[in-house]
């Protein structure tokens, strides 16, 4: 069931003891490596209708500036320019960023494409009526940085979209078993905390109307759970370099662990892999 949240009704949740300082510049460098590697777009073309979808959320008008963060190969910008809306497409992997713009090329469609990190995006503040992010600006190392900037370049009563994999949805389990064999870096957030209300009010609730939620799944559709397992381990760069990093023995045990998991959700009863992963759908309307 979706939910509203007004701003004068947000509690902030209560800060936690202090946790070990990462080193969040030396994250990001690994990140842009984890991204950079494989090929992202091969997964992200079949999470388009998730941008179809936000942006019908989002109820976006012919004429609007559109803003995608963490854009990867451009679903929610594409879908944006479906929407006739003049659109800006950012990413800081270079390549992502070219598959978007041949995707672009072969429908006619016009995007401007622009390399750029989600922690310090290159435009004036309030440029744009919606600000947009599919399973991308949520992997940023600084949280708080990120939300700030995603605020910042949206105007007073536009709106911010996101689409986040939450922690209890197959994406997320699948992130704590790649976690158990590689262990992200003492006093990282997880990702996954986009995906729950509590973290988004404390990032936008001060800066924020209403923040909107709506749970949803997409449901990974793959030949056979070995099928989905060689394509991530070849194309998504986070398992790549998670099997890269680990000895044989290790990875046999992710790669079991991983099929334990796909087949303890899996809904196909033919050999196939259908498995839904819940992502909750917001949409922050800015104060």
């Amino acid at each position: 069931m979706s939910q509203t949240h007004a701003l004068k009704q947000d509690t902030p949740a209560p800060q936690s003891a202090a946790a070990p300082t990462p080193d969040l510049a030396a994250l990001k460098n690994r990140q842009h490596a984890a991204w950079s590697s494989g090929d992202y777009a091969v997964v992200g073309t079949t999470l388009q209708i998730v941008g179809e979808q936000l942006c019908e959320a989002l109820d976006l008008r012919a004429g609007q500036k559109v803003l995608d963060v963490a854009a990867g190969n451009g679903n929610a910008s594409l879908a944006a320019a479906h929407r006739w809306c003049d659109v800006v497409s950012t990413d800081y992997v270079p390549n992502l960023l070219e598959r978007g713009r041949a995707r672009a090329s072969a429908e006619g469609l016009t995007i401007e494409f622009k390399e750029a990190d989600a922690e310090a995006l290159p435009f004036a503040d309030g440029t744009f009526d919606a600000v947009v992010s599919t399973f991308g600006v949520m992997f940023t190392p600084n949280q708080n940085q990120a939300a700030s900037e995603l605020l910042r370049v949206c105007e007073s009563g536009g709106k911010i979209g996101l689409a986040n994999w939450t922690p209890g949805g197959f994406v997320g389990h699948m992130f704590k078993t790649i976690g158990k064999y590689t262990p992200p870096p003492a006093g990282v957030k997880s990702p996954a905390l986009w995906g729950t209300r509590g973290r988004l009010v404390e990032m936008f609730g001060p800066a924020a109307i209403s923040i909107e939620t709506e749970p949803r799944n997409f449901n990974l559709r793959y030949r056979s759970a070995e099928h989905f397992l060689d394509v991530f381990k070849t194309y998504y760069g986070p398992m790549l370099k998670a099997f890269a990093a680990l000895d044989e023995a290790k990875r046999d045990g992710l790669k079991d662990d991983l099929h334990d998991l796909i087949a303890r959700m899996n809904q196909a009863d033919d050999g196939t892999m259908v498995v839904p992963s819940e992502y909750l759908e917001v949409v922050v309307t800015k104060r």
